[in-house]
């Protein structure tokens, strides 16, 4: 059976590889008196290719029964799919058949098969070993011919491993597997789909059909469409019907398209706003930008302390001590006066010396600090010693609180036990 054939008779658009493979897949398995198992995200159109299976067998002339089995409550799945007897619970007030009973030599398709109570998955898998059941309230085994075309979006060998699903009816069930494609995975087909949708609105209500621009385009294409086929023809038929202007573009389709769990809305802009980024790419490029700029302006400030600038603003003394906080490392803020006259700055393997007064240039010869488009570059004899800078910030954090190991512990970010531990290390003499 051609493919073309197919898509035209049951209204399938696309020709994305995967979604061309899942179709001949359901024709070719459709004759085979065997069970297939449909895998595929809600949304995905699962149904179709059911009917698909139906109506190439030999049972297309029987009844196709369609089940959502997360749709029945777990107290009256047994009486829909097996029928009851009368008076086999409150309410019984006659005999009713079930879905086995009235789909005899045909096909039922149940959806969402993982949400089955597993006391009736024990039911299903002696119909699919002997074709056997009984009505809720009966004793009396019945026969039933069903075909059963089985589908689910959840993984269900992660439920068999959370003791949610049987194995052993997995693999009945597990006769011909036949994949649906997410939206997401054949996004050249989403135009199309997007044209069909908005046209057959549009004919039914008798509207002129919208035109997408190419950036409008572009946008249904990168989004990810977690509803899938289903979200598109909804947001097809929102655009078709509120929309005046028959042109749309990307801003006008941004209106349509919800922000969802997907969307990462973390980054604050300038001016207290925020910015929504689409993927963690542009948070990481939003942040390193951020970052440099962060850096440049501490490296001016740096430079215009050494050159002679003793005076520090409150803005100058938040910004070093948002940066060394960044650092990760265990520093504390800077030590000023009332944010006037340097008293003390966090040494750094940049730093200068603790008797570095306002108007001086700390101790480092010019000749030593060169700049290039705002760059310092240390001295060849500066210290790089990680272990001798933390000793000497945890000397000026208990000078300065008089041997308080606590008020210190909280000035330098660690825990007074830290404290402690590193005093008793470095040896420090209080």
């Amino acid at each position: 059976m051609d493919i073309k054939t197919v898509k035209q008779r049951y209204g399938i658009i696309g020709s994305d590889p995967m979604l061309d493979q899942a179709i001949n897949t359901a024709v070719q398995v459709a004759p085979i008196n065997l069970s297939v198992l449909i895998i595929g995200e809600s949304g995905t159109g699962k149904e179709v290719f059911s009917r698909i299976i139906h109506e190439y067998s030999s049972r297309k002339n029987g009844t196709l029964i369609a089940v959502n089995c997360g749709g029945i409550p777990e107290g009256t799945i047994d009486s829909e799919l097996f029928g009851h007897e009368k008076g086999a619970f409150t309410g019984a007030t006659a005999d009713r058949k079930g879905y086995f009973e009235m789909a005899d030599k045909g096909t039922i398709f149940l959806d969402e098969i993982g949400e089955l109570p597993l006391s009736t998955q024990a039911k299903l898998l002696r119909v699919l070993e002997r074709g056997e059941y009984m009505k809720v309230g009966s004793s009396v085994i019945k026969k039933t011919d069903v075909r059963i075309v089985a589908a689910t979006n959840v993984d269900l060998e992660k439920a068999i491993a959370q003791g949610k699903f049987r194995e052993d009816l997995f693999y009945r069930l597990n006769g011909i597997m036949l994949r649906i494609p997410p939206l997401r995975q054949r996004k050249q087909d989403i135009p199309a789909l997007f044209h069909k949708f908005t046209s057959d609105f549009a004919d039914a209500n008798k509207m002129e059909p919208v035109l997408l621009t190419e950036g409008a385009r572009q946008l249904l294409m990168s989004y990810q469409w977690p509803g899938n086929v289903r979200q598109l023809k909804n947001v097809a038929d929102q655009v078709t019907v509120l929309k005046i202007n028959r042109v749309v573009d990307e801003k006008e389709i941004e209106r349509f398209i919800p922000h969802t769990t997907t969307d990462i809305a973390v980054v604050s802009g300038e001016n207290g706003g925020q910015h929504t980024y689409s993927n963690e790419r542009e948070i990481l490029f939003k942040v390193l930008f951020d970052m440099r700029q962060d850096v440049t302006d501490l490296k001016k400030l740096v430079v215009s302390l050494i050159e002679g600038n003793g005076n520090m603003t409150q803005e100058d003394a938040q910004l070093i001590k948002r940066l060394y906080q960044a650092d990760g490392s265990e520093v504390f803020a800077p030590q000023t006066q009332e944010y006037g006259q340097i008293s003390n700055l966090p040494q750094h393997p940049y730093d200068f010396p603790h008797e570095a007064k306002p108007g001086h240039n700390a101790g480092i010869e010019p000749a030593h600090i060169t700049e290039v488009a705002s760059e310092v570059v240390p001295p060849d004899d500066a210290v790089f010693s990680i272990s001798d800078n933390e000793k000497g910030l945890i000397i000026r954090a208990l000078e300065k609180h008089r041997g308080n190991r606590r008020k210190a512990s909280q000035e330098l970010g660690i825990s007074e036990r830290t404290l402690y531990r590193k005093i008793n290390d470095y040896d420090i003499d209080l």
